[in-house]
């Protein structure tokens, strides 16, 4: 099926490209969350009436990524959760403890921003913890994971 891009997607295309993509990725992911529209006649003339208009609001998206990866770099978190005496965690520290620090110091972020490499953190130490603020803005901040005995 042939799109035309409402914004940009990672490993698709920028705005406004007409891509060929399986149908079911289509209909069932990139429609129905706005990313994307069919590439019939009408949609293509109402997308070039509407051009500037959406690049205007990608490139707000991007500066308020772009504001809030500064507001985010260098940012050192620490979280505490029971731990053994090797330094290995009972549990993990995940995306939604992560975010749950995050809000506790006032900054407003998601679980899907947070990326974490290999998985949730499952030892005691300092971790890098990578923030998918925008499909160009990434932000790298430190999560200081301590130990607490039970």
């Amino acid at each position: 099926m042939e799109i035309i891009l409402m914004e940009k997607v990672v490993n698709l295309g920028q705005l406004g490209d007409i891509v060929k993509v399986k149908d079911g990725y289509a209909r069932n992911f990139l429609i129905p969350q706005g990313k994307a529209k069919r590439a019939t006649s009408a949609n293509r003339a109402a997308f070039e009436a509407r051009r500037a208009e959406l690049e205007r609001q990608q490139a707000d998206l991007l500066g308020r990524a772009q504001a809030r990866a500064a507001q985010l770099e260098g940012l050192v978190l620490a979280i505490s959760q029971k731990a053994g005496v090797d330094g290995r965690l009972f549990g993990s520290v995940g995306n939604s403890d992560i975010v749950e620090a995050l809000q506790a110091q006032g900054i407003e972020a998601t679980k899907t921003e947070v990326r974490l490499a290999n998985g949730p953190l499952k030892t005691v130490g300092e971790h890098q913890v990578t923030l998918a603020l925008h499909t160009d803005v990434l932000a790298t901040l430190t999560v200081l994971v301590s130990g607490t005995s039970s």
